[in-house]
């Protein structure tokens, strides 16, 4: 339970309850269980509905159901028990979902793996983790790594599924004649001893043995996160955090619960917010998943266009770039009923740009891997506020912290740290009790995240604190440079960075790509914005690129121009001071 209890100072204390969505309550008690509850509960209720739509194979519930128990059965058989890590190293599949459940039946933690990290990178993952085994596809891409993981003892053990399976007869005959070449022969791999085939993990009754779990205490998923900042760390998320973070969102939708939904999945099931509001979110809903293995522009629009699909959750560059189709109209995205935009700022020209071109309702929601993730989101059906990320869901409390002492909350309007209590919010972080501690003032998570709140609640993400560039002594908020960028009709993305400067101490770079066909100068970047943004805001430098750098999930990156401009910052300094000596 959430434990709120309703109190007359409680819109005093909580404005959002002033002008909270119709038929959502704020108060609504969740109970905690155990995340696999979810699945159980759909394959009870809707067993003959699609589950899940995969290269044209479709599987219903009973049947993902079924599969689950079986391979549940072949984890503990293979040893896994409560407490178990076990990696999935998948893209957007089936299988993805089958494992996930299945682990956690079986009593095991999930550890989330990136298929596009480095050998390195997932070496550290796994020791960091304790990871035991891991499981991937026949594919070569991702097996290659995995083999050289078990080989150098790094990894101790791997179950290899099968690819062809999940597609229809002829699409994997198909396979087979024409992409044999991107199948891993595992089999003859000198690590072969250490794998696990997946006709062998299968081969049972499908009776598990079921595991005690304390949905509160129990660690369901160890999320990393952090690697743009620092280390990455696992954030652990419980069984409840999860699952109750799945029924905030539910509650958050209550019309979308009185008719069955389709979801459209592009964004890797491995990150936090598609583990969440794309999977589990479906899952909760018995509602079919139209898996994509990756975001490809053309892709989308065309199952789309077939699929039909009703939500589509994705990030601010996956609706940039539909908007900017030179071809969307050719394409019916009527089916489309609302779409979910998280993981960055959503820039305000591309929700209109979007909701103007498609029909489509765009709402903004925020989160963070630590709290699994969804925080806030912007009503379904009422009033939305330009640049808002919405209001608290259900049992959430989002406080604004002093950004000098975050002991202090600041008053009504005015600019403070973030930070949320609720049952969403994070056990901590594995194995490092001092970045957990860092990471919380009393009982609410800090975030880094510069918002303020308006007399209804809701909520105004400034920019990150890392992020903020101290110009001439005076706070400069990226974002706001960004957002008024973005209103150039030439401009396709941009990001805007803090680089070193001799007289202002830090000074506004602007980096940014034109959309096709369009030409635009520094100089016109610059009387555009004179009128719009402050003369302290104003980019001292804008540079254009052909693309950005992105994220895993597609998320415009500052990290890699940061880098870029210090080596430069520092290649400067070692010239000058050896033209000095």
């Amino acid at each position: 339970m959430n434990g709120l209890t309703e109190n007359p100072g409680d819109v005093s204390r909580y404005p959002w309850l002033s002008l909270y969505p119709a038929g959502v309550d704020w108060y609504k008690p969740f109970e905690p269980r155990p995340l696999s509850h979810l699945l159980d509960q759909a394959v009870a209720q809707h067993p003959n509905r699609h589950c899940t739509y995969f290269l044209g194979k479709r599987l219903t519930y009973r049947e993902i159901g079924e599969l689950v128990n079986h391979t549940t059965t072949g984890l503990q058989k293979l040893g896994v028990r409560k407490g178990t890590k076990v990696g999935l190293f998948l893209p957007n599949s089936p299988t993805f979902i089958i494992y996930y459940y299945a682990i956690l039946k079986a009593g095991g933690t999930v550890v989330n793996y990136n298929p596009l990290y480095t050998i390195e990178e997932l070496a550290f993952q796994i020791r960091d983790s304790q990871t035991e085994l891991m499981v991937t596809l026949d594919l070569q891409v991702l097996f290659g790594k995995v083999e050289a993981l078990l080989a150098d003892g790094t990894l101790p053990k791997a179950v290899v599924c099968p690819f062809r399976s999940l597609l229809p007869g002829a699409k994997s005959v198909l396979f087979r004649l024409l992409k044999s070449a991107e199948l891993a022969a595992w089999s003859k791999s000198e690590t072969a001893p250490r794998i696990v085939p997946e006709a062998t993990l299968l081969a049972n009754d499908g009776s598990y043995r079921p595991v005690d779990i304390d949905p509160v205490q129990d660690v369901a998923v160890l999320q990393y996160t952090g690697g743009t900042t620092g280390t990455p760390k696992g954030a652990m998320l419980t069984h409840a955090n999860v699952y109750i973070n799945t029924l905030q969102v539910v509650a958050w939708a209550p019309e979308v619960v009185k008719s069955p939904q389709r979801m459209l999945g592009a964004l890797p099931f491995f990150h936090v917010f598609a583990m969440t509001v794309v999977m589990n979110f479906s899952i909760a809903l018995a509602a079919e998943i139209v898996i994509m293995p990756r975001f490809v522009l053309d892709d989308v629009l065309k199952l789309i266009n077939t699929t039909r699909p009703t939500c589509m959750p994705g990030v601010p560059t996956m609706f940039a770039a539909i908007v900017n189709h030179p071809r969307l109209a050719s394409f019916d995205l009527s089916s489309l009923k609302f779409c979910l935009s998280g993981g960055a700022p959503l820039p305000l020209e591309i929700k209109q740009r979007f909701e103007r071109q498609t029909s489509c309702r765009l709402v903004e929601g925020y989160g963070l891997s630590e709290a699994s993730p969804v925080v806030t989101c912007n009503p379904l059906d009422g009033p939305v506020k330009e640049n808002s990320i919405g209001q608290p869901l259900p049992g959430t409390i989002v406080s604004l912290r002093d950004l000098d002492d975050p002991e202090k909350e600041v008053p009504l309007g005015q600019q403070g740290e973030v930070c949320i209590k609720g049952p969403q919010v994070m056990a901590g972080y594995w194995q490092k009790p001092q970045e957990t501690a860092g990471q919380f003032v009393g009982d609410h998570l800090r975030t880094g995240d510069v918002a303020r709140m308006d007399e209804h609640g809701f909520f105004f993400i400034e920019d990150r604190i890392k992020d903020l560039i101290i110009c001439s002594g005076y706070n400069v908020y990226p974002r706001q440079i960004e957002e008024a960028i973005y209103k150039h009709d030439a401009v396709e993305e941009v990001t805007v960075i803090g680089i070193a400067d001799e007289y202002r101490g830090e000074a506004p770079k602007a980096f940014i790509k034109l959309r096709t066909g369009a030409t635009a100068t520094a100089e016109d970047i610059i009387r555009f914005l004179e009128a719009k943004i402050s003369k302290l805001e104003l980019p001292s430098e804008i540079e254009f690129r052909d693309a950005l750098p992105k994220t895993m999930i597609g998320k415009l990156s500052k990290k890699e121009l940061k880098a870029e401009e210090a080596a430069k910052a520092k290649a400067k300094a070692n010239a000058n001071a050896n033209a000095n000596a």
